[in-house]
């Protein structure tokens, strides 16, 4: 993957293509070199690959050629191409079912199943939600920098299941991208999560940023000049023997933002494979209570992550909406059955 010249064209005779991207920068983000913002922010790109895009004058900040050494300041608008391997170039609309919650002429909000892709990317062209939207509706409109996203305003990660908001007009498209950007939509999520936290409620401040070994993983820094501020408000709902379900509310959107802030408290969601909530993180390491667990990631397969309500200000009414929505069967199932191994033990 090459970064290539910012430029209106498409696709290029070489057999590859040119994807936009643009960034607006947060306006909590402190000061960064501006080859590192984008090492976080394009996670197949090399730092190599960057810093040559940026020395070749193929990244542009504010309409203007920068160096890699640039101080990315709040609010800054970064636009940059990459050159990529050839790939569909349009998306397929696909008759998919989705469970809509709610819709009207301006919104539309989807409950999505574990194991859906969101939009189409790398090794997921098809069979994502927006194959699903191209197909039930027409002409969405699209974000500025977020082209072939018809309707998304959000995401949530392939195995995270729960509530989306899709915005059917451009009305609605720019605000609810207002309301993203100055974190204003209220989401809350419920997880099931290994042990208890000290604190039964608590706020995590702690920043992320993607791992320099790793750049599938986010990590978490105390300190506040690694990484971007990130804020997760949690509260414990039930604690189930070894494991919690708990609700977490986002201050902050950042990738993996409960995930990672979990992990760092030392209470990774259960069956994330990602940050080792699919090993035995609390209890004993018997065969038999080994067993119940491994039974348990069988059931579950993905990390027990559900994003339960959604609430915004309605783009044409004004008005706050609120929506909630029921944990999935299979965390449902995990919480029976680590219930019925813990009730014995009260005897």
């Amino acid at each position: 993957m090459n970064i290539g010249k910012y430029q209106n064209q498409r696709k290029m005779s070489s057999g590859k293509i040119i994807e936009k991207q643009s960034f607006f920068v947060d306006e909590n983000q402190g000061p960064i070199r501006l080859d590192k913002f984008l090492f976080d922010k394009l996670p197949n790109v090399t730092r190599n690959k960057i810093q040559e895009g940026i020395k070749n004058n193929h990244v542009v900040v504010n309409n203007k050629n920068v160096k890699a050494s640039y101080k990315v300041k709040a609010n800054d608008n970064i636009k940059v191409e990459i050159f990529k391997n050839e790939r569909p170039t349009e998306i397929k609309p696909e008759d998919i079912s989705l469970d809509i919650v709610f819709e009207d002429r301006h919104v539309l909000i989807v409950n999505k199943p574990p194991g859906m892709v969101v939009h189409p990317a790398h090794e997921n062209w098809e069979g994502t939600l927006v194959n699903a939207l191209m197909f039930h509706f027409k002409n969405l409109p699209e974000m500025d920098g977020n082209e072939g996203r018809p309707g998304l305003v959000h995401r949530i990660d392939k195995e995270t299941s729960g509530l989306l908001v899709i915005a059917k007009t451009q009305l609605a498209m720019n605000s609810l991208s207002a309301q993203f950007k100055n974190h204003s939509i209220k989401r809350k999520y419920q997880a099931l999560i290994w042990g208890m936290p000290i604190e039964k409620e608590g706020t995590i401040n702690v920043n992320l940023r993607r791992s320099l070994k790793d750049r599938r993983i986010i990590e978490g820094f105390a300190e506040n000049t690694l990484g971007k501020k990130a804020i997760t408000h949690y509260k414990v709902i039930e604690s189930i023997h070894y494991i919690t379900l708990i609700e977490c509310e986002l201050e902050t959107g950042r990738t993996h933002q409960i995930r990672a802030h979990m992990k760092y408290l030392g209470h990774p969601i259960f069956c994330d494979k990602t940050y080792g909530g699919d090993l035995v993180v609390k209890g004993n390491r018997f065969t038999n209570y080994k067993k119940f667990v491994e039974n348990s990631f069988k059931i579950i397969n993905r990390q027990a992550l559900h994003a339960k309500s959604l609430g915004f200000v309605h783009p044409k009414t004004k008005k706050e909406v609120f929506f909630d929505s029921e944990l999935p069967s299979d965390i449902q199932e995990i919480i029976k059955k680590w219930k019925k191994y813990e009730a014995p033990r009260d005897h």
